[in-house]
């Protein structure tokens, strides 16, 4: 029986950015004027000057560091099987097969769900609906498993470790109507940058990025390649991530869907690798 949810006021969010690409690769989000601040802290500029530095900002970047306990280095996205395949063997195969899933497959709907989330924060009956729709968009059962775990593992350890109210009111009415909330990673990251009060801008782009980060580094361990070479195809998708950035700002949910088959494949192959390092 469906449970009854009383109204949760959440302070409003603010209209979308936009992610641009910079010319050495890099990501920057343009500015917004009515973006929100979770606190600011004074650093120094390089000409000597003091300027305001987002402590919702500082959070992301701690919140998306590979040190962050989600467990994102145990999966490698369905990489592990196109290794073993050999459709992936070397940087440039890994370049052009991550650029594919980026564009086409779990990068571009993630982002579009992101987005859709960030923005449904203030209205619990939608981030629910989006909530529910992220995981059953999930094609298989390591995928599910991939975005599942690190999802509810991001949360717990985001509201351990950062209380806040609004996050805290959003988790409590979304266990209300759920008892064990299906959490993706790119929901909850998008959920818990909405209730800081972090850029849509600032947080979808980054997201994405430290999606391609985590596939990469399962290249290298497993092709295996240089960590050189993981930073220059990290470097050279920067262009590709703030492509699929804007793009899952502008979309709806309506633009859900992919054509990145051969990842989807592999990450069905991979339940039945006979010798595995990674659970995806």
């Amino acid at each position: 029986m469906p449970t009854t949810i009383t109204t949760t006021t959440i302070t409003p969010m603010p209209a979308n950015g936009t992610a641009i690409g910079m010319a050495d690769g890099g990501i920057r989000a343009a500015p917004l004027e009515d973006a929100p601040v979770g606190g600011a802290v004074d650093v120094a500029a390089p000409d000597g000057t003091s300027r305001a530095a987002s402590a919702g900002l500082l959070d992301l970047m701690v919140w998306l560091s590979p040190a962050f306990p989600v467990g994102g280095f145990t999966y490698s996205h369905g990489l592990e099987w196109a290794i073993e395949d050999g459709s992936v063997a070397t940087a440039a195969d890994l370049e052009a097969w991550l650029g594919d899933v980026l564009r086409h497959g779990a990068g571009r709907n993630d982002a579009i769900l992101f987005a859709a989330a960030w923005r449904a924060a203030a209205d619990v009956a939608t981030l629910a609906e989006i909530v529910e729709l992220a995981a059953a968009l999930q094609p298989t059962r390591e995928r599910r498993l991939e975005a599942s775990q690190q999802g509810a593992a991001f949360v717990k350890a985001v509201t351990d470790a950062w209380p806040h109210d609004a996050m805290a009111a959003l988790v409590a009415a979304l266990q209300a109507r759920f008892g064990t909330v299906p959490w993706t990673y790119a929901v909850a990251v998008a959920t818990a940058s909405a209730a800081h009060g972090i850029a849509l801008a600032d947080a979808l782009p980054a997201t994405l990025q430290a999606f391609a980060a985590n596939v990469i580094s399962a290249g290298v361990r497993a092709i295996p390649l240089g960590q050189t070479d993981g930073l220059r195809i990290l470097r050279r998708l920067g262009p590709v991530i703030a492509e699929v950035a804007v793009e899952g700002l502008a979309a709806g949910l309506d633009d859900l869907g992919g054509a990145a088959v051969r990842a989807d494949i592999a990450s069905m192959k991979h339940e039945t690798q006979y010798t595995r390092l990674f659970r995806s």
